[in-house]
């Protein structure tokens, strides 16, 4: 899976954005807490659930595995009710 090209991210005064653009079920801007960005950062390339918890793990030392695979999963739910993803 992989973000939608139809979304572009940005990032202004450290706030994470992604944006639709024409053709997209959605129409708006998504405003990413920083977990949330990460994730998107990590669809830029064709990736998978695992691999994405996996980099989460190794980048926030102490989290554990349990949190981290429910969170992720909640944000790729989100971001593919919205059509951001690409299986």
């Amino acid at each position: 899976m992989k973000l939608n090209p139809k979304f572009l991210t940005h990032v202004t005064k450290g706030e994470h954005y992604m944006i639709s653009t024409s053709d997209t079920k959605f129409k708006g801007i998504v405003k990413n807490n920083e977990t949330a960005a990460f994730i998107v950062e990590c669809l830029k390339a064709d990736t998978t659930e695992s691999a994405i918890v996996d980099k989460l793990l190794a980048e926030y030392k102490g989290a554990d595995r349990p949190t981290v695979e429910r969170d992720v999963a909640n944000i790729i739910g989100k971001l593919r009710s919205i059509g951001a993803i690409e299986e």
